[in-house]
């Protein structure tokens, strides 16, 4: 089943008299279920890509559909209501609160939902034993080495049980040991808990994790070094 699908998807910029165009006539398909890893050079769209995906960013023509849901036409407060409900980010620095206890962190999400303190306080319980840190609830982030912050963030990401996980370079800031750690528990997210992963890396190694690798340049998908157009596979 699809999951999101993209159709001539361009998002344009205006800076002076130029329009800088990160995303070009974009055409893509992602499967529920699938781990997908995005490729390219700085510049080439994938963070562009992975925020209107994540429902952080609008595009500026095309079409994206996600779940049958056409972002395109929420308004403002329903998009951010469908992004509490159907999306977790997990970013490279990990964006995780410094004076909030990991455990806060991970509570951040769920304070958007109608939930009593004690279901709150059983998926924020899951969510760090899940990713291996519910041993730390009580440490702040200056207080935790940075593959267990990253695993702080992946809770947070997954606290509200998201269809879907977008990752921006979620290993970048790590050691080797650290980043093994982080792709294995994204595999398992993917592998046992079926959820649908986008992943911009740098990494080659990295991407070896994906079930799929697409690369992106000049916002366009290339596929044996062709851009796929409007209309074009991906």
């Amino acid at each position: 089943m699809t999951m999101i699908e993209c159709r001539a998807l361009t998002r344009e910029y205006r800076k002076a008299d130029n329009v800088i165009r990160p995303l070009d006539g974009l055409d893509l398909d992602v499967e529920a279920g699938e781990f997908l890893a995005l490729m390219g050079p700085s510049g080439s769209g994938k963070t562009t890509l992975l925020n209107l995906i994540a429902g952080i960013d609008s595009p500026t023509r095309g079409t994206l559909r996600i779940g049958g849901t056409d972002l395109a036409s929420l308004s403002r407060n329903a998009l951010a209501a469908w992004r509490s409900e159907n999306v977790g980010y997990v970013f490279q620095l990990y964006n995780l609160v410094p004076v909030l206890t990991a455990y806060e962190n991970v509570e951040l999400p769920l304070l958007l939902h109608p939930l009593s303190r004690r279901d709150r306080h059983a998926r924020i319980m899951a969510a760090l034993e899940r990713v291996g840190v519910a041993d730390r609830l009580d440490h702040f982030p200056r207080q935790l080495s940075g593959g267990q912050e990253q695993r702080v963030a992946i809770a947070r990401a997954i606290v509200t049980n998201p269809a879907i996980i977008v990752a921006d370079e979620p290993t970048g800031d790590l050691d080797k040991t650290a980043a093994a750690a982080v792709m294995a528990l994204l595999g398992e997210l993917n592998q046992e808990l079926g959820k649908t992963i986008i992943m911009v890396t740098h990494d080659p190694k990295t991407a070896e994790h994906a079930t799929r690798t697409l690369h992106l340049e000049k916002g366009r998908l290339i596929e044996s070094g062709v851009a796929v157009g409007i209309g074009g596979a991906a």
